[in-house]
């Protein structure tokens, strides 16, 4: 694997606040915890929504997502351990494994399923929404499975692990990149000690969530199942984060603010409410995927 040497930052950002997730379910009753929620949507444009889910009982995740409909953002699911199908109605069909990520664009409109497929063992992955620009909202629907191999990986001469999912890091491109939004979006495994910097457009929003063992941030400790909002100060140029603890593992996620309305109305993110009422229309009259 490549040793990258560090990005230099010199004016690093701050934690603005830390954010406890919480504990909901969703589809058939998959116990979740929503890190990123709907209040936190104009503060961290052009997120929408990042749902963390973990469990060694069955009983938590088995049900899955049966189908159900999206229109007007991408959903980008990251499985750290376990097996889930997912089919749609654009006719996409994939399984997503232990590191593997799904990228799909819903566009106009899809119904998809998203099903385990274990009886038992543990499940843990992110998903994370992403709003489209109103130019794309009703774009035609895309879908791509990467494998873990697939994934852009390279070390850092501190020893940190990086998997670039979207965006660039030290000069490494992600899985992904969307002109619009240009989101970032990097799984960080930090050994005890060890420092790590990235460089970040002083206008975009960002965050960490970490996941395992323990952050400090400009001062600031960040444990794990807590969401670092990082500050917009003028001038910053990136953040620099250090583990405080052995096997921290974290999500480092920044993206360009769209400034567009946000009208959403669960699966459904618009502009406007008429558009969510003609999402509503599209669904209940089926001519929502396709239409």
């Amino acid at each position: 694997m490549t040793v990258r040497a560090a990005e230099t930052v010199l004016r690093p950002r701050s934690v603005e606040r830390l954010v406890a997730g919480q504990a909901t379910s969703d589809g058939a009753g998959v116990k979740l915890t929503r890190v990123l929620t709907q209040p936190l949507q104009r503060r961290l444009d052009p997120f929408l929504m990042l749902d963390a889910f973990g469990s060694d009982e069955a009983d938590d995740y088995i049900a899955g997502f049966p189908d159900h409909p999206h229109r007007g953002f991408e959903t980008i699911t990251y499985m750290i351990a376990g097996r889930m199908r997912h089919r749609d109605s654009a006719g996409h069909e994939g399984l997503l494994e232990n590191g593997g990520v799904q990228w799909m664009t819903a566009g106009r409109g899809v119904i998809h399923s998203e099903i385990p497929q274990q009886q038992e063992g543990r499940m843990e992955g992110f998903q994370l929404w992403l709003n489209l620009p109103a130019r794309d909202k009703l774009c035609t629907p895309w879908y791509r499975d990467f494998t873990g191999g697939e994934l852009p990986r390279f070390n850092t001469d501190a020893g940190v692990q990086v998997t670039v999912i979207a965006g660039e890091s030290h000069g490494v491109a992600g899985a992904v990149t969307r002109e619009a939004t240009a989101p970032l979006y990097l799984d960080l495994q930090l050994p005890a000690g060890a420092p790590f910097s990235q460089a970040l457009p002083e206008g975009h929003n960002a965050f960490l969530h970490v996941y395992r063992g323990e952050l400090a941030v400009a001062g600031t400790s960040v444990p794990a199942g807590r969401m670092a909002i990082l500050t917009n100060d003028a001038g910053s140029d990136g953040v620099v984060i250090e583990a405080a603890g052995l096997g921290t593992r974290v999500l480092l996620i920044a993206g360009r603010p769209l400034g567009e309305p946000i009208a959403q109305y669960g699966p459904f993110v618009m502009n406007s409410e008429q558009e969510i009422y003609q999402a509503l229309a599209d669904y209940r009259a089926g001519t929502l995927a396709g239409a």
